[in-house]
Parts: structure tokens; C-alpha cells; sequence
């Protein structure tokens, strides 16, 4: 490790000591069945999010805490595995999952890294290094991890207690927790989209932009991208880079979308208080945004742009696909277009009956749908599949009483978009959604051990002065 990075190891845990107020321990160990003591919060996902949500929690003095991942060390979330842009697309001065302290943040990172004058002249964040950054940041804080960990189920424990069933490389083991937050991403409550056009295709022929794509096996070949989103874009160039014969990337839109949404709602009033609003002003803001979709910077489509085997399809639905001797014919309004290979950007959909870890209460998850009807005008019905979550994140019942425990399961991902903005998929939100999450976390803590905490006030009986009375002596004049 370089002097400067020592030294601002340093500078942090100084600044952590600096605000540490109040020292008081609060929470007390709750025993699981297993004798054990419970984990007071249980993260699922060691990506930035999972990082600055235990964080959080360790500055709110809640120190019984697991935040585990089902990848290797280095490999959590998208920036070593299915991110395929070179650099980060939010400016380099956004801050994160440092929570507002200036010696966490990926500038001070950066500029003990590689020097102040790199940081001047630096454009945009590479993926690499905000991937290094975030692994020297839970180093840096001290927070327990545990990769290798997959998260298999989440059942009703007993007592109180959420158990959570996970897989690791000695087999399985069950931790009990009083709330369990699932900090997992983009897939968190279902799964990467192919359309329904294409199900019929061969594994082999079809793939995501989430999938591990070996794009050497492309070279020479023909693919096509459906989306014209920033992920369609950024795997369109890297077949591109790789060599593809040619890349066509379909848009279903008549013109393709540049505007990026995520840019007008970054101010403090709509990150903070959007989910203060009620269901139809939240609907109607995020269905706005996320029917525009985002849009791509102009790098990356200049990635793209600068080949000349690209072609752009504007107003190209994939209307029906089919294997023929000649490869993928995939049928659009504007003609057929023969691939070898396709690969779809076309979102995330959910399907919490699809995840294996929600299956003991998929069908009672409440959603959108259940919630809330919008106008005519206003409906969409993948909107309305998305997860209806209470102010603090957590899931809700479809019909109350079945299964009350799902309070304490708390969501921080894609799917908490319709709720509460882009609180879990951006690094632009973290500042004011993380607190907002760990308030509610606190709360639900300190709530549910609201007896005791009353009966140690009725027993506390610690003097802080000692004050001496002397008496008067006998015969003393009036």
C-alpha cells in the first residue's frame, strides 16, 4: 500500500472517531435457536449498495451485522462481470456510499491512488478502478463480508427471528436475523428479459446483457442487440471490438431516445422526498421516467458510431424471430435481419415467484397493481408488477396477516424504483436514500424492543452529581 493510502486510512478512522457521537450501545443479542446470537441486520449483496448500507448501520451503532455475496471477492455487482463500459456514465464529483465523508470518497481515493493532478484531468471514473475503490472502502470502514455466501431461502424463524438459508463452499447453513436487507441490484426481485419472441430460440443462439457472453466466439459473426438503452450500446461495441462481421442494434422506438431522465431528477428535493408523495404522484413521476428510459452518453455511442459494419434500426420491433439454415431471422415493420447471434437489452421484468429465495411468500408480496389503479392513460402493467414497499423499504402483505415476518425483509434494489425513486440502482441516490433505509431499519430495531428499552428507564438510577447538604447547627439565630 502506497504512503498516501496509509495515510488516508488514517485520516478516516480519524474522522470516524471525530463523529462517532453517541458511543452508547443500544441493541442487546437476541439468542437464535441454534443458541447463537442473532444477527441484528443481515445484507444480501456486497455491491455498493450492501457497502453503504452496513455502514450506515455501523455509524448508527448497530454493530451485529453480515453483509454477504454469492461472487468471489472483487467480482460483487456489475463492475467485473457484466459491465461492459469503460468508464462510469455519472460525472466523477457524484458522491456515494461514502455517506457525505470527504476522506471515503472515490476522490480522495483517487487522488491518494494515483495523485491530485490525476484527478484534475480526470474525465469520467474507469469501471475498473471504481471497482478497486469499493473493495479498499469496506476495508477501510471495517465491515464484515463474507463472499462465496449464496442466499438460497428466507423463512419465518421463531421468536421474532427471520432464518435465512445460504449455500457457501461447506455446504449450508441457516442464519437467523432479526431484518434481512437484500441490497441485490438489478435482478433482485426477478430477472434480465428475452422477449417472448425470441423464448423459442436455441440457449446457444440467445443471450442478455447480464449473461457471461464469450464475445471472441463472435468474431466474424453477425449479432443483433435488441434495446437502445446504454447496456444495448455497450454490448453492441464490445462485439463490435471483438470483431463481429456486423452489429445491428434494434430500436422499437421511432426515434431513438436521447434525453437521460436520471439527469433532471439528481437534486436533493425529488431524491429525498419522492417517496413522501402519495401513490399517484409516485406513479406518475416514475412511469414518466421509466418509459422514457435511459438514455447514452455520447461516447457511448460514438463507440458504436465509429464502426462501419453498425447500423442503427430505428422504429424496429422485434416482431417474430425464427432459426433458419442462414442463422436468427428476426421480422421488424421495417424488414428481417438475419443474425447469428442475439442479444437482448431489454430490462429487467419481475417474477418474484422466479427467485428461490422469496418463494416461501412470492405470492404475497404486495405490488403496485394491488395498490393502486392510475387513470387509463396512466397504465402500464410491468409498472404494476413491481413490489409495493412501506417508507422503510420493506416488503408489504397482498393480504394482510398470511405473512406478517415479511416487515422485517427490506428491499434496496432495481425494484424499489417505483417506491422510492432510484434509490438502489444509482450511485447518484445513495446519499439520501441509504439514510432514509437505515432510519428504518433503526426504528423497526428500537420499536420491537420497546419494553425493555422502558424498562431500563424505569430502573435507571445513576446520579451525576453528588451534592452534600450540611445541618444547622442547634441554637442557630433566626
Amino acid at each position: 500500500m502506497s504512503e498516501a493510502l496509509t495515510q488516508l486510512e488514517a485520516d478516516v478512522r480519524a474522522d470516524l472517531a471525530r463523529i462517532a457521537h453517541p458511543h452508547a450501545a443500544w441493541l442487546e443479542p437476541k439468542i437464535g435457536p441454534d443458541g447463537n446470537a442473532a444477527l441484528d441486520v443481515l445484507i444480501v449483496g456486497a455491491g455498493q449498495s450492501g457497502i453503504a448500507i452496513g455502514f450506515g448501520l455501523m455509524r448508527s451503532r448497530v454493530s451485529s451485522i453480515l453483509v454477504i455475496d454469492k461472487a468471489e471477492e472483487g467480482k460483487e455487482g456489475p463492475w467485473r462481470t457484466y459491465a461492459r463500459m469503460p468508464t462510469l456514465r455519472s460525472p466523477k464529483d457524484y458522491t456515494g456510499p461514502d455517506l457525505d465523508i470527504p476522506s471515503l470518497t472515490y476522490q480522495s481515493w483517487h487522488e491518494a491512488r494515483f495523485g491530485k493532478e490525476s484527478w484534475q484531468q480526470l474525465s469520467l471514473i474507469l469501471r475498473e478502478h471504481w471497482a478497486e475503490y469499493l473493495l479498499w472502502l469496506r476495508r477501510a470502514i471495517g465491515l464484515p463480508v463474507a463472499n462465496g455466501c449464496e442466499l438460497l431461502e428466507i423463512s419465518q424463524g421463531p421468536d421474532g427471528l427471520l432464518a435465512a438459508r445460504v449455500k457457501h463452499a461447506a455446504g449450508a447453513e441457516t442464519f437467523y436475523a432479526r431484518k434481512i436487507v437484500l441490497a441485490t441490484g438489478q435482478e433482485g426481485m426477478g430477472d434480465w428479459m428475452i422477449p417472448e419472441q425470441l423464448a423459442h430460440l436455441p440457449e446457444s443462439s440467445v443471450a442478455t446483457v447480464a449473461d457471461d457472453i464469450d464475445f471472441e466466439r463472435l468474431r466474424g459473426k453477425r449479432v443483433a442487440v435488441i434495446g437502445a438503452g446504454a447496456s444495448a450500446f455497450d454490448n453492441a461495441a464490445t462485439a463490435l471490438e471483438a470483431g463481429a462481421a456486423e452489429v445491428h442494434l434494434l430500436c422499437r422506438r421511432a426515434q431513438i431516445q436521447l434525453i437521460q431522465p436520471y439527469r433532471w431528477l439528481t437534486f436533493r428535493g425529488f431524491l429525498r422526498h419522492l417517496s413522501d408523495l402519495d401513490d399517484a404522484w409516485r406513479w406518475r413521476f416514475m412511469r414518466k421516467i421509466l418509459e422514457m428510459r435511459e438514455g447514452f452518453p455520447q461516447a457511448t455511442y460514438d463507440r458504436c458510431a465509429r464502426h462501419a459494419n453498425f447500423t442503427l434500426h430505428e422504429g424496429a420491433p422485434v416482431e417474430a424471430a425464427r432459426k433458419t439454415d442462414s442463422g436468427i431471422e428476426l421480422q421488424t415493420p421495417r424488414g428481417a435481419i438475419t443474425a447469428d447471434f442475439v442479444i437482448c437489452g431489454t430490462g429487467i421484468d419481475m417474477d418474484f415467484a422466479g427467485r428461490g429465495e422469496l418463494a416461501k411468500f412470492a405470492g404475497n408480496i404486495a405490488t403496485w397493481a394491488d395498490r393502486y389503479q392510475p387513470p387509463k392513460d396512466e397504465r402500464n402493467e410491468r409498472l404494476g408488477r413491481f413490489p409495493y414497499l412501506a417508507d422503510d423499504y420493506a416488503f408489504t402483505e397482498r393480504v394482510p396477516g398470511q405473512t406478517p415476518w415479511v416487515s422485517d425483509i427490506h428491499l434496496f434494489a432495481i425494484a424499489s424504483t417505483m417506491s422510492f425513486g432510484p434509490s438502489g440502482s444509482s450511485i447518484n441516490a445513495m446519499t439520501t436514500a441509504v439514510p432514509k433505509l437505515v432510519h428504518g431499519l433503526t426504528r423497526g430495531l428500537f420499536r420491537a424492543d420497546i419494553e425493555r428499552h422502558w424498562a431500563s428507564l424505569s430502573a435507571y438510577d445513576v446520579p451525576q452529581a453528588v451534592v452534600t447538604r450540611q445541618a444547622r447547627e442547634m441554637g442557630e439565630s433566626l
